[in-house]
């Protein structure tokens, strides 16, 4: 089972080499069949560069250069476009993502679940430098989607996950263009009947750089992914109503 890791890039011109050497490690070490596809979201610093070296270096790396409109949501839907493997995780590319927890996402996409989910709230997680009110707003958010959509997932919108291709293009169309899409996702697949494994993960706060995470910005961005899930939640569950009635 061939791995496609999108690493989306903005402005990450200190830590992209470190991240993806570490990743290229580790997959190495786990002997797993991969393709690192990173995706240049018009960064205006040195990461152009530094993505090219580590480009030259590795032969599974492959570099997308996007052009404007800047978005987390777009760069991860151009990184699924070009994505060739069975299976798509997506990664963080300030380090913040611990490169070991992909092997273990891989180990258990393996067992025969369609997605596994990491979680940094659960027992077994390492969680280092987690802005207090960023934390704050996190619980409150993913307690309200967990309550919504009554299922037993509380990390909802972290973006590092992994999917079989077939949950990927089964969820499309993709309307987020930010980092609501780590919340379109995974909720569509859910509501689609796609089974998934939660896995304790760790987590580190960024040592450099500039976080791209608006938060009053995205709130309403965030709410309008959510309630759009719902609703088509609520529609899949009338066809299904309506299609036993029939019967």
């Amino acid at each position: 089972m061939k791995l496609s890791v999108i690493i989306p890039v903005r402005n990450e011109e200190d830590v992209i080499q470190e991240t993806v050497q570490d990743i290229c490690a580790e997959l190495k070490n786990g002997n797993v069949d991969s393709e690192i596809i990173i995706v240049n979201d018009n960064s205006t610093d040195a990461t152009a560069e530094k993505i090219a070296l580590l480009s030259a270096k590795y032969s599974n790396i492959r570099i997308i250069k996007r052009h404007p409109p800047s978005g987390f949501g777009w760069t991860v839907r151009d990184g699924i476009a070009f994505a060739t493997g069975d299976a798509i995780a997506i990664v963080m590319g300030d380090g913040s993502d611990d490169p070991r927890d992909i092997v273990k996402y891989y180990r258990k996409l393996q067992e025969g679940y369609d997605c596994v989910f990491g979680s940094r709230f659960i027992k077994g997680t390492v969680v280092k430098d987690y802005p207090f009110i960023k934390l704050i707003f996190n619980r409150i958010g993913n307690y309200f989607i967990k309550m919504l959509f009554r299922m037993p997932y509380n990390d909802v919108t972290n973006a590092f996950k992994l999917y079989r291709k077939e949950v990927i293009e089964s969820v499309k169309p993709l309307v987020s263009n930010y980092f609501n899409i780590t919340v379109e996702i995974p909720l569509k697949a859910i509501i689609r009947g796609f089974s998934y494994a939660i896995v304790p993960i760790n987590w580190y706060g960024r040592t450099s750089g500039v976080s791209k995470y608006n938060l009053k910005e995205l709130q309403r961005k965030y709410l309008f992914s959510i309630f759009y899930v719902w609703l088509e939640k609520v529609l899949l569950k009338e066809e299904v109503k309506n299609a036993k009635q029939k019967k």
